[in-house]
């Protein structure tokens, strides 16, 4: 694989040692679990002209890296899943005009969206939910992660209603940070103090459902023709990796972790930035266990496949590095 020529090794300079140190201590501080700032915002300017245009990058999933992106208040953010930063794209969900974005690369991360609920309430699907105006006590995920619980409601505006109608047929929607499996959540669907979990991270709690006496409920075609109009992909929670399920369940993809910029980013920076994900790929961390990790999988980072859909085009001089380092064909 070739590598990019410079005009010299990586040298710690006066101007920069300051801004290494604050930036390896912030990781550290990043690390540790009784740490709760972990929205970081890294910025950038040029010492010799302090009042240059500032580079920003954003590292927290949620809607202020679409929105700020796409407005030039920030560069290059991250997010998760991909499908969001298709709907963005297209004007479509929570977005009511597209934003002009390109990706850089997608970590990867195969999932799925999908929809829980209680046996004992006989729904065969979400349109059996809004038919009957029933008030579902539901939990969804919490603040922390804004992007799926509106993600759900773009699925549920899909069938006609939303998470603030099941409030108003007088239903409850909880807003749990711990994951699905997590006792306060599936052991309380089980126990009858929920009846409902809107959730991703199947690959955690997919086989986990039958047992705590809830089904997934499919999304049927006609819906899933809309869905994906508005951007998503179809998906598929499959017996054959989660045998308890006894036969195949129709949901969504919510796949991808993109990186992403504006479509009209200066070539340099991304340049740059790409270079900087290869030089320090034996060192980032890429995926959710510890903090050791291989080195980031750029190969499959650049192109398409389950883990990593590239539904919003890479950034053309995103594209140009990949390619020329043998990531990209």
């Amino acid at each position: 694989m070739s590598q990019e020529s410079h005009t010299g090794p990586p040298t710690i300079e006066p101007t920069n040692i300051r801004s290494i140190m604050m930036l390896d201590v912030a990781r550290e501080m990043m690390l540790a679990q009784d740490w709760r700032q972990r929205a970081v915002t890294v910025s950038m300017r040029d010492l010799a002209e302090p009042a240059s245009r500032e580079v920003s990058f954003f590292g927290q999933n949620g809607l202020r890296g679409l929105v700020d992106v796409g407005a030039g208040r920030l560069d290059i953010a991250t997010l998760n899943p991909m499908v969001m930063l298709t709907m963005a794209t297209l004007g479509t969900g929570p977005f009511t005009a597209p934003l002009d974005l390109a990706t850089i690369a997608v970590l990867p991360h195969y999932d799925q969206l999908a929809f829980a609920v209680s046996n004992r309430l006989g729904f065969a699907g979400l349109g059996d939910i809004a038919a009957a105006r029933y008030p579902l006590r539901v939990s969804v995920r919490g603040s922390v992660d804004e992007l799926t619980s509106m993600s759900v409601d773009v699925v549920l505006g899909a069938y006609g209603f939303s998470l603030a109608d099941i409030i108003s047929w007088g239903g409850k929607v909880v807003y749990d940070q711990p994951m699905p499996d997590h006792p306060t959540r599936l052991g309380r669907l089980r126990d009858g103090e929920l009846d409902a979990i809107f959730e991703e991270g199947t690959i955690i709690w997919a086989d986990k459902v039958k047992a705590a006496g809830a089904t997934f409920l499919p999304i049927d075609d006609e819906h899933l023709d809309v869905l994906q109009n508005l951007g998503f992909r179809r998906g598929v929670l499959d017996a054959a990796t989660y045998p308890s399920l006894g036969t195949d369940v129709q949901t969504l993809d919510y796949s991808g972790w993109p990186i992403f910029c504006r479509s009209n980013e200066s070539d340099d920076l991304v340049r740059q930035f790409c270079r900087g994900l290869d030089q320090a790929k034996d060192r980032i961390v890429w995926h959710i266990g510890p903090a050791h990790q291989p080195p980031l999988p750029l190969a499959e980072m650049v192109q398409e496949s389950p883990a990593t859909p590239f539904d919003v085009a890479l950034h053309p001089a995103a594209a140009t590095y990949w390619r020329e380092q043998g990531y990209l064909a």
